[in-house]
């Protein structure tokens, strides 16, 4: 059985020189082989037709965690509390989710992924949940805390695809993020809520697959509702390979 080739988005990071780097965490990479794809990065820094040619030859697209989106895309303003915030990120992966959407191509989104993927389809955050959230949990367990340290429960939203994967209504996960979702995108389905309310998982209905996480599942790969979550994403792109994207 040939591997099915999943894109990953990337950062932009300095390296121990200073020099500029586009790289993406490895844990994402090791999560996806492990489910049985082929990992392949997505750069930063390319014209929209050196991008059509990279995802014509992908089955999958994983959107993956990092910096904040700016708050000028989706009508807000700059907050205290916004951070690693990359324009140039932001315009490749919004153009990656309008092209995935639009042509059925199977996609997964963590973390920022997940608020990228609201705000694509015409939804907002919270620029700081602590800050605008009235009885907000403590989400932001970074840095200083073990990046699989389960934290606090999730409530899976009944029939969802989320729970037809898990196949269980509850779930402990880990939370690295200080934003969330403000108002939803009227074409996706809250799939799952932290107690305080925040969205922690988001679908795309309709779609051969386009699931969103709030938390860092491939952090978390000695559980197996974990491993689940990408061998179910990996299987899906299988399953639709043969209406691959095709750009000239």
């Amino acid at each position: 059985m040939s591997l099915p080739f999943i894109g990953l988005t990337s950062a932009r990071t300095l390296s121990i020189y200073s020099t500029q780097m586009i790289s993406v965490g490895e844990a994402y990479i090791s999560a996806l082989e492990r489910a049985g794809a082929c990992p392949v990065v997505i750069p930063l820094g390319l014209e929209e037709y050196t991008l059509k040619k990279i995802i014509g030859h992908l089955d999958g697209l994983l959107f993956t965690g990092g910096g904040d989106l700016h708050p000028q895309r989706y009508g807000s303003n700059l907050h205290p509390k916004v951070a690693l915030v990359d324009e140039d990120r932001d315009r490749v992966e919004l153009a990656l989710v309008e092209w995935v959407v639009s042509n059925g191509m199977p996609f997964m989104g963590i973390c920022r992924g997940l608020q990228l993927i609201n705000v694509a389809l015409g939804g907002s955050l919270y620029e700081d949940l602590t800050d605008q959230h009235p009885g907000s949990l403590k989400h932001d367990y970074f840095p200083g805390y073990p990046r699989d340290e389960l934290v606090h429960p999730v409530k899976i939203v009944e029939g969802s695809l989320l729970n037809q994967t898990l196949t269980i209504d509850t779930i402990q996960v880990n939370s690295l993020h200080h934003q969330g979702i403000r108002s939803l995108a009227q074409d996706l389905n809250a799939a799952a809520y932290a107690p305080d309310g925040v969205v922690e998982a988001v679908e795309l209905p309709g779609h051969p697959y386009g699931l969103a996480v709030q938390w860092h599942p491939e952090w978390l790969q000695e559980h197996q509702s974990m491993r689940r979550l990408f061998t179910s994403f990996v299987a899906a792109v299988r399953e639709n390979t043969g209406t691959k994207l095709k750009y000239g």
